[in-house]
């Protein structure tokens, strides 16, 4: 089961019905999106999610929209039923829109009422990502209207989003875990929210874990490189019958790091008759570079 479908599930047995203007608001939301079309004098939901189309079955019952049918085709179900007639809705040629001023003003007032029709409009058109793999919510909107209508409720609950403008709908998405977080407990998905945190929990040792291995191998495979191009630049000398003819204190360093190839540079400071810091050591190592690069020169 997706992370999506189980968000649904949960937010589809929510016992919030006993209120009709709350019920109404939630089915409003349903009719923002994408998923409700209009057939002449009939509207239909059409969704995959069994848990979605219980639920939508529920709203318009207890709203006594009780003459409605409901199909199955391959995958996807279908509920139809006489188009309602509700105040907040006017029916267009874009499909379901709202009396902006009327609806906006009053999810504005009531946060129960703005739960409800978010949590419609998630219900109806929504998706989320399973966070185990990449943080992305998203719902599909019919028309530019509702998506800013929603929007604005968003934004008013400090949950932020991008709207973006596809072929025949608009969408609203985040892919900020953060944003995601809040967008599940403003909808009262609950248990998602933990089951949401606790996954981004692990994700974020996981990452942390990957980062430090990753920095540990940069590091290993630059010390590595180092050492090897010191070697060589230890050998180079030696071929030349120059290597004696360097300080004491290089000579000393060099035949340090011939005995012990797979040594940091700390490491080698410490092993010195006199031991000396890192960056003493990597002054030794470049003054050294800099006479094999000169006697290549010659």
């Amino acid at each position: 089961m997706s992370f999506s479908v189980e968000v649904k599930e949960e937010l589809s047995k929510l016992n919030n019905l006993a209120n009709k203007e709350i019920v109404k608001y939630e089915l409003l939301g349903y009719f923002a999106t994408n998923h409700v079309t209009i057939q002449k004098n009939k509207i239909k939901f059409s969704t995959e999610n069994e848990y979605n189309i219980n639920r939508f079955g529920k709203l318009i019952s207890n709203l006594q929209y009780i003459n409605y049918d409901i199909n199955l085709n391959g995958k996807s179900f279908y509920i139809t039923l006489k188009k309602p007639e509700l105040p907040e809705i006017i029916y267009s040629k874009a499909g379901i829109m709202f009396d902006a001023k009327e609806v906006s003003t009053k999810l504005k007032q009531n946060e129960n009422l703005a739960k409800a029709f978010v949590r419609g409009c998630f219900l109806g058109g929504g998706s989320i990502n399973n966070p185990k793999n990449m943080y992305h919510l998203e719902i599909i909107l019919a028309n530019k209207e509702n998506a800013q209508i929603i929007f604005e409720i968003l934004k008013q609950y400090q949950v932020l989003v991008k709207i973006l403008e596809k072929k025949k709908s608009y969408s609203l998405y985040t892919k900020d875990g953060d944003e995601i977080s809040k967008f599940l407990a403003l909808i009262q998905a609950n248990k998602s929210v933990l089951k949401f945190e606790e996954i981004r929990v692990l994700r974020d040792i996981r990452n942390n874990v990957n980062r430090k291995v990753n920095c540990e191998t940069a590091n290993l495979n630059k010390t590595v490189n180092a050492a090897f191009k010191q070697i060589e630049d230890i050998h180079y000398l030696q071929e030349l019958g120059e290597f004696k003819k360097l300080s004491k204190v290089l000579q000393e360093i060099a035949n340090l790091r011939l005995e012990n190839p797979e040594a940091s540079l700390v490491e080698l400071g410490k092993l010195l008759p006199v031991p000396i810091g890192k960056s003493g050591v990597n002054h030794r190592f470049q003054a050294i570079s800099k006479i094999v690069e000169e006697r290549r020169k010659n």
